[in-house]
């Protein structure tokens, strides 16, 4: 039993200090995910460069790859999700293929012939020159994903690298390369799966655009 309230006393305290070391944590971490995304404006023409690119991609009948590992392989899937189903609006859905979702194929050519190759297989095998590939890296150093936008340039496709520190190899074989300025991993993926929503959005509003422009054309024709 506590004698005079002290023991109750001291766990409030204790517990008020743990409260105030965990918000100060959180708003350093929060600070510092501000700074990386604030940093996101000097990336701005290469965001948009690959988002016209990926319009582009689908306006001509392409499909949109992504690939990636760990929690970019989850990102791919996240914005493939976004592009088939709905982002913000309701239109058609979007070819959108996340090459990080078979587990047959992916184990099947990770025992045959290694984990190198487990996107470039699959490039070779779908891909066509009217696709887009995205290869999602947060060092731009990951084989698989190195051999990925190899393959896909070898199919005369376009590359969209999304990567972050200094880019790594991936920058010199893409098409577009959106580098995010920070060598932190957690901060990266932050930052990618912004510009991955403001992709979508952006092909959301071209694709009602362009929707608009057509039944405007069709009803003047009639008329």
């Amino acid at each position: 039993m506590a004698i005079g309230g002290r023991k109750p006393l001291l766990n409030c305290r204790i517990q008020a200090l743990l409260r105030s070391i965990i918000l100060k944590t959180f708003i350093s971490e929060l600070e510092r995910h501000q700074a990386v995304i604030a940093r996101l404006a000097d990336c701005s023409g290469a965001i948009e460069a690959a988002g016209e690119m990926l319009i582009e991609t689908l306006k001509q009948g392409g499909k949109i790859l992504l690939c990636g590992n760990g929690g970019s392989a989850a990102d791919c899937q996240h914005i493939a999700a976004e592009l088939v189903v709905r982002y913000e609006k309701n239109r058609k859905a979007l070819a959108a293929i996340a090459l990080t979702t078979d587990s047959s194929i992916l184990t099947a050519h990770s025992n045959d012939f290694g984990f190198d190759t487990v996107y470039a297989r699959q490039i070779e095998a779908i891909a066509n020159e009217k696709d887009c590939l995205i290869a999602v890296s947060t060092s731009g150093t990951s084989e698989n994903i190195l051999n990925a936008a190899k393959a896909a340039r070898l199919k005369g496709m376009a590359v969209i690298g999304l990567t972050g520190r200094d880019g790594g190899e991936l920058s010199g074989l893409v098409t577009h390369s959106v580098i995010v300025p920070s060598d932190v991993t957690a901060r990266i993926q932050e930052a990618h799966i912004l510009i991955g929503h403001w992709w979508c959005g952006a092909i959301d509003d071209c694709m009602e655009a362009g929707g608009r422009a057509t039944q405007g054309a069709v009803a003047e024709e009639a008329y």
